[in-house]
């Protein structure tokens, strides 16, 4: 067994001038591996490997993780017909429960209840993590310790680097979703980072349509940066080492932009192996990882993307690495973690398969993406979603 030092943590938090996080329990099972698998107490090898690299890593934020000082985005608590007495500082919940507001934190008042906003946390580590899959022996990133749905997170990755686009509406019309025409409506994560004027009012293309700015798909449009950098730049040098891409661009930054990039570098390159094939690898390298809630669907959009460039290209999927910078746990989302480090995982192999009939990159379209021999039902039986407390 491993435990959490949540002392150790309150006492930094406390030093803060905060209030103690309180949890379910602080022990879990430490991972068992062998041989780059998780194994069962037989030294079966159970799950895939993506669930192998959560239980590594969760255990090692969890063990090694050090609290930051200077808080992420807040918390946003609401409690519908909910009082507030700023005298005393005690929000009253509807059933009668009187709640201390702590000095770190903000209380805004609704017309129908009240929201706290507390300071949100992490505790983060800034090395020793690398992730890397053979996709031409079928290894995913998927994991099976929690359901993982991947059809928004495809169709994203295609939105950023095929479409080109920062436009919401676009996003949507991938998803199958847009109601843009009949009530104005983005039906995608991203509208919270959506370009808005001073009255909150969405600021609109030339198309009519909010948009995210200069920053992800306007980022690559501008320099038509997967196309030129990496297809077309292998197709003229197969062997060159200077494929990359990069959306970490300063002066995009410097125009209105909704979310810097969090993964952001890609590095790509050829490899003549000595069974005498081809194949493409990549390395995609993170800034900062919100590891329980976005790591699995993070892979998983890179290592479809290699899959997909390679197939234009000629050469067989490679290898994928992961190699995140800051890799953090909210402090909401250490009792999940933990929950999740007690779970056993689900065996199978959970691979990324394309549709072989595409074969350019542009003509790709989320329904030709597939993760086969990933039984969610039995993952939803077995190991229920968990929910995840955002930072706004």
């Amino acid at each position: 067994m491993s435990k959490f030092e949540l002392n150790r943590f309150n006492l930094e938090k406390v030093k803060l001038g905060e209030q103690p996080l309180k949890l379910k329990k602080t022990t879990y099972t430490k991972p068992k591996i062998k041989n780059g698998m998780l194994v069962d107490k037989e030294g079966n090898p159970i799950g895939t490997k993506g669930d192998m690299y959560a239980k590594l890593i969760m255990d090692k934020i969890l063990q090694e993780g050090r609290l930051d000082h200077n808080p992420r985005p807040h918390y946003e608590d609401f409690y519908e017909g909910a009082t507030y007495d700023d005298k005393k500082n005690v929000v009253t919940t509807a059933d009668g429960k009187k709640i201390k507001v702590g000095q770190k934190e903000e209380v805004k008042v609704k017309n129908n209840g009240v929201e706290i906003w507390i300071p949100a946390h992490t505790i983060s580590i800034n090395q020793g993590v690398e992730c890397t899959y053979d996709l031409s022996k079928g290894e995913s990133p998927m994991i099976t310790l929690r359901p993982i749905a991947t059809k928004a997170s495809i169709a994203e990755i295609l939105w950023i680097y095929q479409r080109e686009s920062n436009d919401l509406v676009e996003f949507d019309e991938l998803l199958d979703k847009c109601t843009w025409n009949e009530d104005h409506k983005i039906n995608n994560w991203w509208v919270d980072w959506a370009l808005r004027d001073k009255n909150g009012e969405f600021i609109l293309n030339d198309k009519g349509h909010p948009t995210i700015g200069a920053c992800y798909g306007e980022t690559v449009h501008r320099r038509h940066m997967l196309r030129n950098e990496v297809i077309n730049a292998i197709k003229n040098n197969p062997d060159g080492r200077r494929n990359i891409t990069c959306l970490w661009q300063q002066d995009d930054f410097n125009e209105p932009h909704g979310l810097k990039p969090c993964a952001f570098l890609t590095i790509w390159n050829v490899r003549h192996d000595w069974d005498g094939k081809d194949y493409l690898d990549m390395t995609m390298v993170q800034r900062s990882s919100d590891y329980a809630t976005a790591s699995c669907i993070n892979q998983v959009q890179y290592a479809t993307l290699l899959k997909i460039v390679a197939k234009e290209l000629g050469y067989l999927p490679g290898t994928f690495t992961w190699r995140p910078v800051n890799v953090q746990l909210y402090d909401r989302h250490i009792d999940q973690a933990i929950e999740m480090m007690d779970r056993e995982p689900v065996t199978c192999k959970a691979e990324i398969k394309v549709n072989d009939e595409v074969k350019s990159f542009d003509d790709y379209l989320p329904k030709d993406i597939t993760i086969e021999d990933y039984p969610r039902e039995i993952i939803k039986t077995k190991n229920p979603q968990l929910k995840f407390p955002l930072g706004i």
